[in-house]
């Protein structure tokens, strides 16, 4: 099989630590970022060396140079005391810098934490989160700190805690957004469904998600917090000249004697200005750059159906409704799916057998997707299950708790799905996801674990170099085949299989479900498949059932369901395949579309759009009946359908 077939996937604009080289050198591209992060760095540098690079002490005097100005004795001049103006610009920036940066921990801090909090959990964790967030911003800002500094007069430590805690929300706010987008990305889903807790999930795939706009916040604010320490210091509220120099008391004191000498103001207020213009401008290169503004434009996959010929040969199924061979590996009964007060499946019921494949098929909008994913505990925002069970390995997956859900993903049960791309974070390379999946299952080390995925993607016939590769550098065969791997390393006894050939060419097509059967022989695990396809589900599937509206109207081994359908939907889905279709010939449709659960018909579902029906199709709900052996039918007239065959 070559891996490499298939196009490529999409390039994202890939916010926080997607491709870290690429967005260094966008920073370095930008003048004003470089000099604006080279004038941070010169700042934090001077003042954390003052001690050893000052030329003279902060309170050391010279009474002979007094208000100098520029000399080569005292570069930036002298003050009124005769103090030489370079060193305390240094020693005052200690000061300042610390009140900034005890400002910033208290913002971010309080801000990340309670917007990932409220945006990841959601509820009323969120809404809770919200309303301390509105409360905050209400509070007059200058009130609180003139409150804070009246309880701690002189406290810096104090006015920068209050201001990065009333100045929270907007970080909050931000994250929170953050958070609730990328929580509806495929990915958090994967990783839910490989078995990662909560907070591995924020930690390892939310939080690098958000440095784009989290540091541009940050930046922002360093800015804000500079500018009011400074006006505290200037009106005296805070850092005291007593306890030493800050920018703020320099410009303060300059300010008394600017008629005299108007050059002590420049650099005191000059270090300020461009300072706050530095934050604010690597804010904006920031910005610019994780926004995605120079990345590759994305790049949609549309999707191509692979010609597969039916396979009747398979062999029967068992009689539905009965406990198979060495018992049920997963029994569904009376299952019933709804949003809110509507509902969208009815009463689905079917048994799978260890190591047996099932295939759902039906038309778009017939419930497929959502039963499965209910099996996980995925069902969209509003879905609940109103009814029925689905054991599996002793435990009812209909009433799981999300405790439960996450001892089944991943390591009992595994999804594949239709967007293998859109399953994989963009943020990290193959080699680490596959890494992580595997240290979440086994106790293994980093060098164990990364061996264990290079025999994961050989397994799925891809070579050990992906491991180094980005998502945005796979086709979408390789994706779908790591996305395999992601499902396989804990070792599931179950493995759904949503689509997973849809978004994919002819070629690429069959090499996975080449893959897949292979998979299933070799591993024994049993699969469900969700598919369109007839030809997919006669290629892996052993047994089929086949749903429209919400329900199950027919289920049969592959093979009975090819030779001799019993249901009008199941025969109008078949004689639709174009690969039954001889050459030359009209394709066959089924008149209508399949109607919306909120205007299901009364009876049977499929009446309004079968050939067969009559008034007594809308009697009554119509019941799953015995249609020989080994298959059940939902109608009245599955033996009229035989008998004009």
């Amino acid at each position: 099989m070559t891996a490499g077939r298939g196009r490529a996937l999409p390039g994202r604009a890939l916010p926080g630590r997607a491709l870290p080289g690429r967005a260094l050198r966008q920073m370095a591209s930008r003048p004003l970022a470089v000099a604006s992060a080279a004038w941070l760095v010169l700042v934090v540098v001077a003042a954390a060396g003052a001690s050893s690079l000052a030329p003279y002490g902060p309170q050391a005097t010279d009474l002979a140079h007094v208000m100098s100005g520029p000399t080569a004795a005292h570069w930036l001049g002298t003050d009124r005391l005769g103090r030489d103006v370079l060193s305390r610009l240094m020693f005052g920036g200690q000061v300042t810098l610390l009140g900034v940066a005890e400002a910033l921990v208290v913002f971010a801090g309080l801000g990340i934490t309670l917007g990932l909090a409220a945006g990841f959990a959601g509820g009323w964790t969120d809404r809770l989160i919200a309303r301390f967030g509105d409360l905050v911003l209400a509070l007059p800002g200058i009130i609180v700190l003139l409150m804070v500094l009246a309880v701690y007069p002189g406290s810096e430590l104090a006015a920068m805690i209050a201001l990065g805690a009333i100045s929270c929300p907007v970080l909050l706010r931000v994250v929170r957004g953050a958070t609730l987008a990328i929580r509806g990305e495929l990915y958090i889903t994967a990783a839910r469904l490989s078995g990662l807790t909560g907070p591995r999930i924020v930690w390892r795939h939310v939080l690098p998600r958000l440095a784009g706009p989290v540091i541009v916040q940050l930046s922002l604010f360093a800015a804000t917090a500079l500018l009011a320490q400074s006006a505290l210091s200037f009106l005296g509220l805070s850092t005291p000249e007593a306890q030493g120099p800050s920018w703020g008391n320099m410009v303060g004191e300059a300010s008394t004697v600017v008629s005299q000498d108007p050059w002590l103001l420049v650099p005191s207020g000059g270090a300020l200005a461009l300072t706050v213009m530095a934050f604010g401008l690597l804010g904006d290169a920031v910005r610019d750059v994780t926004a995605g503004r120079h990345l590759a434009p994305p790049v949609r996959v549309r999707p191509v159906r692979a010609p597969s010929k039916p396979m009747p040969g398979r062999p029967k199924g068992r009689a539905p409704g009965t406990a198979p061979a060495g018992g049920s590996m997963l029994s569904v009964r009376g299952l019933t799916i709804a949003f809110g007060d509507l509902v969208v499946v009815r009463d689905v019921g079917f048994d799978l057998s260890p190591g047996e494949a099932l295939g759902i098929v039906g038309e778009s909008g017939c419930g497929k997707s959502v039963t499965v994913r209910s099996l996980l505990g995925l069902l969209p925002g509003g879905g609940r299950v109103t009814a029925g069970s689905a054991l599996f390995a002793g435990r009812d997956l209909a009433a799981a708790s999300e405790r439960d859900f996450r001892r089944v993903r991943g390591s009992m049960i595994g999804l594949v799905s239709q967007e293998p791309a859109s399953g994989l974070d963009p943020s990290f390379r193959i080699g680490s996801q596959l890494a992580e999946v595997i240290r979440r299952h086994a106790p293994l080390s980093r060098g164990q674990a990364r061996a264990r995925a290079a025999e994961l993607l050989a397994q799925v016939n891809l070579p050990p170099g992906t491991l180094a590769r980005y998502p945005h550098e796979l086709s979408g065969g390789m994706a779908q085949r790591v996305s395999i791997a992601l499902a396989l390393a804990p070792g599931p006894r179950l493995l759904i299989a949503d689509e997973p050939t849809t978004a994919l060419d002819v070629t690429v097509q069959a090499e996975i479900l080449g893959l897949l059967r292979d998979l299933r022989e070799q591993t024994g695990m049993a699969m469900i498949l969700v598919t369109h396809d007839w030809g997919v589900l006669a290629d892996l599937c052993d047994r089929a059932i086949v749903m429209y509206a919400g329900q199950v109207v027919e289920e049969a081994a592959v093979g009975d369901i090819y030779a001799s359908p019993r249901h009008p939907y199941t025969e109008g889905l078949l004689a639709a395949n174009p690969h039954r279709t001889p050459a030359g010939g009209v394709l066959p449709a089924i008149p209508g579309t399949v109607p919306p659960p909120s205007a299901w018909p009364a009876g049977c579902g499929f009446r309004p759009r079968c050939q067969y029906a009559t008034d007594a199709c809308a009697g009554g709900p119509v019941p799953m009946t015995a249609a020989g052996p080994g298959r059940l039918v939902r109608c009245i007239h599955a033996d009229t359908l035989v008998a004009r065959r």
